[in-house]
């Protein structure tokens, strides 16, 4: 057992990533073998790169307020939403107001284990204009 606030968070670097934070709060590192809990924090004006991969996730907004691109089109996200991304959705989370996004988000362990498969990725900014037009 621990406390979320005694898990430092990272800055992801995943190309694409704007002003975007990630806590593994339970994975591998701790005995999980099926599952990994991870906590998202996304700062005013940032993003998660738009992306995609063979696995499937499910989210639950904590706190804050964005938009969920998935399926082909964006939906308002907000504290208590709940989320299920299909393997192989081009997916991103943005957040629009002007507090911290956070999320956790729930994905298969072997994500967190050395050489797993990485992420397909695009451009945070212009790929999400040209998905609107």
């Amino acid at each position: 057992m621990k406390n979320l606030t005694s898990v430092t968070p990272q800055t992801v670097t995943m190309a694409g990533a704007e002003k975007v934070q990630m806590q593994l709060l339970c994975g591998p590192g701790d005995g999980a073998p099926s599952f990994a809990m991870r906590k998202f924090i996304i700062a005013p004006g940032g993003c998660t790169p738009l992306h995609q991969h063979d696995y499937e996730h499910e989210v639950l907004i904590l706190a804050g307020g964005g938009v969920a691109f998935g399926n082909g089109r964006e939906n308002a996200i907000k504290s208590g939403d709940v989320l299920f991304v299909p393997a192989n959705e081009l997916h991103q989370f943005r957040n629009t107001g002007g507090m911290p996004l956070e999320f956790l988000c729930l994905v298969p362990a072997f994500v967190h284990q050395s050489g797993a498969p990485q992420p397909v990725a695009v451009n945070c900014a212009s790929d999400m204009a040209a998905n609107k037009k």
